[in-house]
């Protein structure tokens, strides 16, 4: 399935009772400026932070479990699809201090996302390094898990 495709899913989706951060406005300056992170609902804030925790042990596996069973991650090859085949892909290049914040969400009962940005060390406080789009799943009432991980450096 294409991202176009993934996306436009998901755009179909029924989605009661959204939950969204208003939308920034953004000056047509030569240089893009550093957006303001959000606050997120401690559910969804929960799958930024677990991942972080997870980057840093460097644990692959922890990492594919934050992932829906079907999940996605795109890499420069193209996408990695399933737990069983993300968790030796983030077991082979996850290590380091890794911070992430939130830019934008929405969320409803079963589907959500969370646009944000990404740094590593002591500069990610000030400085982005890249950026990301999660989807997210859930059943109702159970945790978020990741559908998608969609993300690039900043160049």
């Amino acid at each position: 399935m294409t991202r176009f495709a993934i996306l436009a899913t998901l755009a179909l989706l029924p989605v009661s009772d959204v939950r969204a951060q208003a939308p920034t406005q953004q000056s047509p300056a030569a240089s893009v400026p550093r957006l303001p992170s959000v606050t997120l609902p401690a559910d969804l804030d929960r799958v930024l932070r677990d991942y972080e925790r997870l980057w840093k042990a460097g644990d692959g596996t922890g990492l594919a479990a934050l992932f829906t069973e079907d999940g996605f991650i795109a890499r420069p090859g193209g996408w990695i699809r399933g737990r069983a085949e993300i968790a030796p892909a983030y077991q082979a290049m996850a290590r380091g201090d890794l911070l992430l914040r939130a830019l934008a969400y929405a969320a409803g009962d079963t589907v959500g996302y969370i646009v944000g940005a990404y740094g590593y060390g002591e500069t990610a406080s000030t400085r982005d390094q890249g950026k990301f789009v999660l989807t997210l799943r859930r059943q109702r009432g159970g945790p978020w898990l990741i559908a998608s991980d969609l993300d690039s450096a900043i160049r």
